[in-house]
């Protein structure tokens, strides 16, 4: 087992990884045009996030310099108490030990989410998809020679490069310990890695995210939200597939018509219940399986309801737990809806896009939990940590 690095040589490593990601820039991304050539499938979502161009370089380094500057979270005290009997108790965090992420096509993942492990004291196993080997074996690469540079093994960060069956043999009998498991990917993964998996799994779950248009909604926030939140990143789980509009909204069908044309300047294909289904431009659903199913594409799923406790009942039905929207003038309304709908993230007159360990003051993020257990929504640097009780006596005997 290594023992756990100090916090100096971590942010060494961190730093020293932005250096080496600015210095190797041109080349990751000569690295990477080749695995978007190789890559044969028609997922342009699964194409969006393997891609690497010169802005998630930029990002890639923003989020090692910050993790960098941020506080060391391991050893920091939660409880303490002083027994009757003269022990001095403390409760402090702790890292996991191993961390096991398993990802699909995106080399980002290599440095943001191992960045957060690391930081975090962990050991870091890597497990990327097949389609971005190339650019995760660069990148981690450059994650060994900034652990040298420190004097720091390169055991520290591990790429696994093994195919489905071999991935399946190490989850089932892992041929080292393996403390906590992080899928980060579409369902099919995520089903994978809990089927096999012999220790913890944080589910980084789907994202099939609700707005809700409220009859006291101010129409342009609705708008303004609604397109974003669909159109500015399809492959993001923090997308938006659904929209849910209260049938006693003013200007109803002024809104809709509106909304529609603006969906199809983005070329959204656009779905609707047998209310909005009779809107030009827009296709019945033909069946409530829709109502499930995360897009990743430029598709939206509309319906037309008659109440906030309906919205909230449908959002809790169907959602992937993820995020969901109320746009609305009404704070006791919003309230309602804020406390009732049962997703990580909850919004009042904003967008789902924000559901990002960036955005929510983060810093970054590891995955985005849609479990409950340890932790819920984005999962930052002082999340990914556990705890440990520290005891002092002198002798005391129960």
């Amino acid at each position: 087992m290594n023992t756990l690095l100090s916090i100096e040589t971590r942010n060494a490593v961190l730093l020293k990884m932005a250096e080496l990601l600015e210095k190797e820039r041109t080349a990751i991304i000569e690295i990477n045009k080749a695995d978007l050539e190789a890559y044969n499938g028609d997922d342009i979502s699964m194409y969006d996030r393997l891609k690497v161009n010169d802005a998630k370089v930029d990002e890639m380094i923003a989020s090692v310099t910050h993790l960098a500057s941020q506080a060391d979270p391991v050893g920091v005290e939660r409880f303490s108490f002083k027994h009757d009997n003269g022990m001095q108790v403390y409760n402090k965090t702790a890292s996991f030990g191993t961390v096991l992420i398993i990802y699909e096509s995106r080399p980002d993942v290599t440095v943001e989410a191992a960045g957060i492990a690391f930081k975090s004291g962990n050991k870091i196993l890597l497990k990327g998809g097949k389609e971005s080997t190339d650019s995760n074996l660069k990148i981690v690469d450059l994650w060994h020679e900034a652990l040298k540079a420190n004097g720091a093994s390169t055991e520290w960060v591990e790429y696994l490069q093994f195919n489905r069956t071999e991935t399946q043999a190490f989850l089932e009998n892992p041929t080292q310990k393996v403390d906590l498991i992080v899928p980060r990917g579409g369902e099919r993964l995520i089903a994978f890695v809990k089927e096999h998996a012999t220790c913890p799994v944080i589910i980084s779950g789907r994202g099939n995210n609700f707005v809700y248009v409220h009859k006291e909604a101010d129409l342009d926030i609705a708008l303004k939200v609604i397109i974003n939140a669909k159109t500015a990143k399809i492959s993001a789980c923090n997308a938006l597939d659904k929209v849910l509009i209260d049938a006693n909204l003013p200007n109803k069908k002024s809104f809709i018509n509106t909304l529609i044309s603006e969906l199809k300047n983005f070329d959204v294909q656009i779905l609707g219940d047998e209310n909005i289904a009779k809107y030009e431009g827009v296709e019945a659903i033909e069946s409530d399986d829709i109502w499930y199913q995360e897009f990743l594409d430029f598709k939206i799923a509309i319906a037309e309801i008659g109440s906030t406790q309906v919205a909230i009942a449908m959002i809790n039905q169907y959602s992937g737990g993820h995020s969901s929207s109320i746009i609305t003038t009404n704070e006791d309304e919003a309230k309602v809806f804020m406390e009732n709908v049962d997703t990580a993230a909850v919004y009042h007159n904003a967008s789902t896009r924000f559901t990002d360990g960036g955005q929510l003051g983060l810093g970054g993020e590891l995955a985005i939990s849609t479990d409950k257990l340890h932790q819920r929504g984005p999962i930052g640097l002082q999340h990914l940590v556990t705890n440990k009780w520290y005891v002092h006596g002198n002798g005391q005997i129960r």
